[in-house]
């Protein structure tokens, strides 16, 4: 196969496989990343990219989806054998590389939901064996339309299925959805004897997939819908109810965080200030523009960005009363410099608000620790266990 001209190398916001061809590097360390908190194997991320053309989505479509149907299929076996672990870790392993097989591919294109599917289907199979069982559940919405999300509860209380569970509700942004959550956000918490609700909000995997269901900027209606769901359960401590939002997500939970009062604490896994302006540079030849336009239902980019107009935090976020963390890496590929305006405006507010910008030497300094997710979720996992001033000390740790 063709290799790069430029040889890969170790920059600040970590491995550039491709350095040729930027955003093809980006998300290969993005599914690199991902593989310490079981979502594939170092070894099977490199073979893929070898047998990759740098600079071919067709090529980077094909090898992901080997690796992942060799995992699912591995899973089944070890299923119908009894080797439930092995079957476990082999489906986590596939849902996230079908995934990645499905990153590049059009919103149009007639193999994007039979992979989206796919994945699916392999991180469901993963959540009937976890202990509690994950379930896979339809938070109603609007017009008999409903929002795609998975409820796992904490495993490190043991047998009392009596205690109410604080519980984090956690959205993507503008290309992650709510299998890739666990990677990012849902580990870390049910580690720490949180429950996750992991959602497919608007604009969002299943919701946009099927329900063609494009974002909006009030995104404090579709997790008020989340939160009206979780009241309804006697194992949910209606209390302590926190939302996180990565990349995209991280304007969505302020957003939400400021409007809907009955969150206990707010994190934004990446600081946007205003999206229309972050969109504004983004021509049509944006490798990311595809998936902008899809998200937010426009034709062109220039409709995107008038969409985008009112997402945006200035005059909103005065409204935040809860706690609330900015995590962003110092090395972030898609920018820094709206970090600092967002801590600074929520201090001015009198908003108890907490900065955290990662460094290449500790590592995870890329978008949203692609890099190095396992110390994201550390660092916003015990901020949340803090402010539900939970004892790590009672808690049971089971590996996983």
């Amino acid at each position: 196969m063709p290799e790069s001209a430029t040889p890969p190398r170790y920059e600040p916001f970590g491995w550039h496989h491709w350095p040729d061809h930027f955003f093809m590097s980006y998300q290969f360390r993005r599914a690199l990343g991902e593989t310490q908190e079981g979502g594939g194997s170092v070894s099977e991320s490199f073979q893929a990219a070898s047998r990759m053309v740098p600079g071919d989505l067709d090529s980077w479509h094909q090898e992901w989806m080997h690796v992942a149907k060799r995992n699912d299929q591995r899973g089944d076996e070890a299923i119908a054998a009894g080797h439930i672990r092995t079957a476990m870790n082999c489906w986590l392993r596939a849902a996230d590389q079908f995934r990645s097989a499905e990153f590049w591919l059009a919103s149009d294109d007639p193999r994007r939901l039979p992979t989206f599917d796919r994945c699916e289907a392999a991180s469901q199979k993963w959540l009937r064996h976890l202990n509690p069982p994950g379930e896979v559940v339809e938070i109603p919405y609007e017009n008999g339309k409903f929002l795609p999300a998975y409820f796992i509860k904490s495993p490190a209380y043991g047998m009392d299925d009596k205690v109410r569970q604080p519980v984090l509700i956690s959205v993507g942004g503008l290309d992650s959805f709510k299998d890739e959550l666990w990677f990012m956000t849902g580990r870390g918490a049910v580690q720490r004897g949180i429950a996750v609700l992991l959602v497919d909000g608007p604009g969002q995997g299943g919701a946009l997939r099927r329900q063609h269901i494009v974002s909006r900027h009030d995104y404090e209606v579709p997790i008020g819908r989340c939160i009206d769901w979780l009241e309804k359960r006697s194992d949910v401590d209606q209390h302590r109810i926190a939302v996180s939002g990565s990349s995209m997500g991280g304007y969505y939970a302020a957003r939400a965080g400021a409007r809907e009062h009955r969150l206990a604490a707010c994190i934004s896994h990446g600081a946007i200030w205003d999206i229309a302006k972050r969109f504004a540079d983004r021509g049509e030849n944006h490798a990311l523009a595809g998936h902008m336009k899809w998200v937010l239902g426009a034709k062109t980019m220039a409709e995107a960005v008038q969409i985008a107009a009112p997402f945006k935090l200035e005059g909103v976020l005065d409204d935040m009363q809860c706690p609330y963390l900015v995590l962003h890496g110092g090395h972030d590929v898609l920018g820094v410099e709206t970090v600092k305006l967002v801590h600074d405006y929520a201090k001015s507010r009198g908003i108890n608000v907490t900065l955290r910008l990662t460094d290449a030497e500790e590592t995870g300094a890329e978008h949203c620790q692609h890099d190095n997710p396992t110390l994201g979720q550390e660092i916003m996992l015990d901020w949340l266990s803090d402010i539900f001033k939970i004892d790590q000390r009672q808690l049971i740790f089971a590996p996983g």
